[in-house]
């Protein structure tokens, strides 16, 4: 079981310096990764600053050395994937193979594509993710690599370097339950980052995530399910008793979410020093 925090990139008080921050002080209080979002708009009506989470991913790479860094989630329809395959390998090159990128459609649809003029609809934006990861996996693997899809088209490339993680970087799907496209998606890759429609997680709806994922797989390799929540840091038994559930539902990452205090870098600071839900 990994404990991860989970972090806006937004914020009155939130750069790409005080992320790398709490990042180093995460890895010393025993945390096992450090997660940001990846939004370039959070709402149309947005007031406050947003960092961009690929820099600030670079600042956190090197001020660490052990725990994993990684976007949730990356919306790979707004994004040029053979740019995304720059970025992700240079990224997994400077964190010494402690990248997983975590993707999805990307919401709000409004803010995040409409807004600048990209297609909001599901449909495009999941068929465009579909292709973009073709895209990623064929350009992290240093062979020629050509592609012909609906939106994107590759000329024979070659790009070089290699992740340094192999077979290559770690893949996480996030998705709303109980859509199962999302899951299905999730199935082919290396993990999924559930969020529930109209509510909390429950342990059941884990299980049958965990179910139905498993009903898809096509390889026994090992598999994350990640889920982001709230514990109580000065009430360490509780914390292990919340996560716990979960763990025997089949979670294998807990994020620890810092969104409630987004604006009290001083309040992240202290969730992150008391430490993981793990037993001592």
């Amino acid at each position: 079981m990994n404990y991860g925090i989970y972090v806006p990139n937004f914020g009155q008080e939130i750069n790409a310096q005080v992320l790398s921050d709490l990042a180093q002080e995460a890895e010393e209080a025993g945390w096992d990764g450090f997660f940001i979002w990846d939004h370039i708009l959070h709402s149309k009506s947005q007031r406050f600053p947003l960092v961009d989470p690929w820099v600030s991913l670079a600042a956190i790479a090197v001020k660490t050395e052990r725990i994993r860094i990684g976007t949730t989630v990356t919306a790979v329809a707004r994004r040029r994937p053979w740019k995304l395959a720059r970025e992700t390998v240079t990224l997994d090159h400077l964190s010494n193979g402690r990248l997983t990128l975590s993707v999805g459609l990307g919401s709000p649809p409004d803010a995040e594509f409409a807004q600048f003029g990209e297609d909001p609809d599901p449909k495009v934006r999941a068929r465009k993710l579909d292709e973009g990861l073709e895209i990623l996996v064929g350009l992290w693997s240093g062979r020629p690599f050509s592609y012909r899809g609906e939106y994107y088209k590759v000329e024979k490339t070659v790009f070089l370097p290699v992740p340094k993680q192999s077979p290559r970087i770690p893949i996480w799907v996030g998705g709303f339950w109980p859509n199962k496209a999302p899951f299905r998606r999730a199935a082919h890759w290396d993990g999924a980052f559930p969020l529930k429609m109209g509510g909390a997680m429950r342990v059941k709806d884990l299980r049958e995530i965990r179910s139905y994922i498993d009903e898809h797989r096509r390889n026994d390799a090992p598999f994350d399910i990640v889920m982001m929540g709230y514990t109580p840091g000065d009430k360490p038994d509780k914390a292990i008793k919340t996560v716990g559930k979960y763990t025997k539902a089949g979670l294998t990452w807990w994020l620890e979410s810092l969104f409630r205090m987004k604006n009290s870098v001083e309040s992240m600071r202290v969730r992150i020093q008391q430490g993981p839900p793990r037993a001592r």
